[in-house]
C-alpha cells in the first residue's frame, strides 16, 4: 500500500517558497516583484551560462496594501466559507455515488439483465480507445491524482504564456497585501513556476495518495485536501500580518503537508526511506516530528526560504483531521445526508 522511497525531510519540505516585495520609490508607486528561479539556486561552482531571463522578473505590479489585523476578517470568513462548500460538495458528491451503485442492484432482475445485455453489446461492437483503456487500468488513487495533477500542469503552463502574468500574479499567488486576497488562497495551492517545485510536490502527493485514499475514501481525501490548502495559506496570512512583512506564495504545499502529516499520524511505525539511500529507513511518526520542526524553527526564526506557516498550517490540519476531524465532522454528516436526501426526493 506505501511506497519506500520517500523524499527525505529535506526534500519533502520543499514546496512553496514566499516571495518578498522590494518596495520602489518611482512616482507611479508600482512595486517591482523580485522573483528567484528555485533551479538557479541549487547550482554549484563553475561560471554561470548566459540563460533566458525569467519571464516573470521585473514585472510592474500595483503597490500593496498595508497590513492589517482587520484585513485578515475578510480571508477567515473565505476560509470558513470554502472549508464548510468542500466537506459539503463532498459528502453530495459520496452520496450520489452510493445512490447510483445502489439504484443498479435495486431495478427488476429482467430491466437490469436487460440493460446489462445492451451495455456488453454495445461494448463488443465499439472497441475502446487508448484513453478510456488507460483510464480504466487506473488505480482508485490515480483517478484522484491525475486530475490534479493536470491542474497544477495547466497553471504550469500558463505561467510561461508572458500576457497573462500579471492575471497569475494577482490570482494565483496568495498575497495578504495584494488587492485580490480570497480568490487566491485557492488558486495559489495549484500554482508553480518552477519544475523542481512542481516535481517534488508532485513526487510526494503521489507517493502518500494511496495511503491517505485507502484510509479517508477518495470523497473525504478531496474534502481534506481542498480545506488544507486555504486553511494553510490563511496561516501564512496571518503570519505574514503578525510580523508585517508583506509576500507573494504558491505552491501545494499547505495540503500537500496535510496529507503527509495525516498519513505519518495514521500510521505512525509504516517504515519510509530516502529515495536515493533506501538502505537508510526511518519511523513515519519521527519523519513528520522533524518535518514540523524544521517549519517551527523557520517560523520562530523568520527564514523566509519556504513559507513555513504555510507548511505548518498544513500538517496541524493534517494531524487535526486525523485526531478530531475524520470522526466528529465527516462521521457526523448524517444530519446533512438526511436534508439532501429529503430535498432530492422532494425535486
Amino acid at each position: 500500500m506505501f511506497f519506500r522511497n520517500v523524499q527525505c525531510a529535506a526534500e519533502i519540505i520543499h514546496f512553496c517558497k514566499p516571495v518578498f516585495y522590494n518596495q520602489n520609490s518611482q512616482k507611479n508607486r508600482y512595486v517591482r516583484l523580485q522573483v528567484r528561479n528555485a533551479f538557479h539556486n541549487t547550482r554549484r561552482g563553475g561560471r554561470r551560462t548566459v540563460t533566458e531571463p525569467n519571464p516573470i522578473d521585473n514585472i510592474l505590479i500595483e503597490e500593496p496594501l498595508k497590513l492589517s489585523a482587520s484585513g485578515l476578517l475578510k480571508p477567515f470568513f473565505f476560509t470558513i466559507g470554502v472549508t464548510s462548500v468542500s466537506l459539503a460538495g463532498c459528502v453530495i458528491w459520496e452520496y450520489e455515488n452510493l445512490r447510483s451503485h445502489a439504484s443498479s442492484f435495486l431495478k427488476k432482475p429482467g430491466q437490469w439483465l436487460n440493460a446489462h445485455q445492451k451495455r456488453v453489446s454495445a461494448y463488443n461492437r465499439s472497441e475502446p480507445g487508448p484513453i478510456r483503456k488507460w483510464w480504466s487500468s487506473l488505480r482508485e488513487s490515480e483517478k484522484v491524482f491525475f486530475p490534479i495533477l493536470a491542474a497544477n500542469v495547466l497553471v504550469f503552463c500558463a505561467w510561461r504564456v508572458k500576457p497573462l502574468q500579471p492575471f497569475m500574479i494577482k490570482y494565483f499567488c496568495s498575497n495578504p497585501s495584494g488587492r485580490a486576497k480570497c480568490l487566491p488562497m485557492v488558486l495559489s495551492t495549484f500554482s508553480h513556476y518552477s519544475t523542481l517545485h512542481l516535481a517534488a510536490n508532485m513526487y510526494v502527493l503521489y507517493s502518500f495518495m494511496p495511503a491517505a485514499l485507502a484510509s479517508l475514501g477518495k470523497e473525504q481525501f478531496v474534502a481534506m485536501y481542498l480545506s488544507a490548502g486555504v486553511i494553510s495559506s490563511f496561516a501564512s496570512f496571518l503570519y505574514k500580518v503578525m510580523i508585517s512583512q508583506p509576500g507573494l506564495s504558491l505552491g501545494a504545499s499547505g495540503a500537500i503537508m496535510a496529507v503527509l502529516s495525516y498519513v505519518c499520524v495514521q500510521y505512525p511505525d509504516t517504515r519510509l526511506s530516502i529515495i536515493f539511500l533506501p538502505m537508510y529507513t526511518f519511523a513515519a511518526g519521527t519523519a513528520i516530528k522533524a518535518i514540523m520542526s524544521v517549519d517551527l524553527a523557520g517560523v520562530v526564526m523568520g527564514w523566509k526560504f519556504f513559507d513555513h506557516a504555510a507548511h505548518l498550517g498544513g500538517a496541524l490540519f493534517g494531524m487535526a483531521w486525523c485526531y478530531w476531524g475524520n470522526l466528529h465532522i465527516w462521521g457526523n454528516r448524517d444530519k446533512f445526508l438526511q436534508y439532501y436526501h429529503s430535498i432530492r426526493k422532494d425535486a
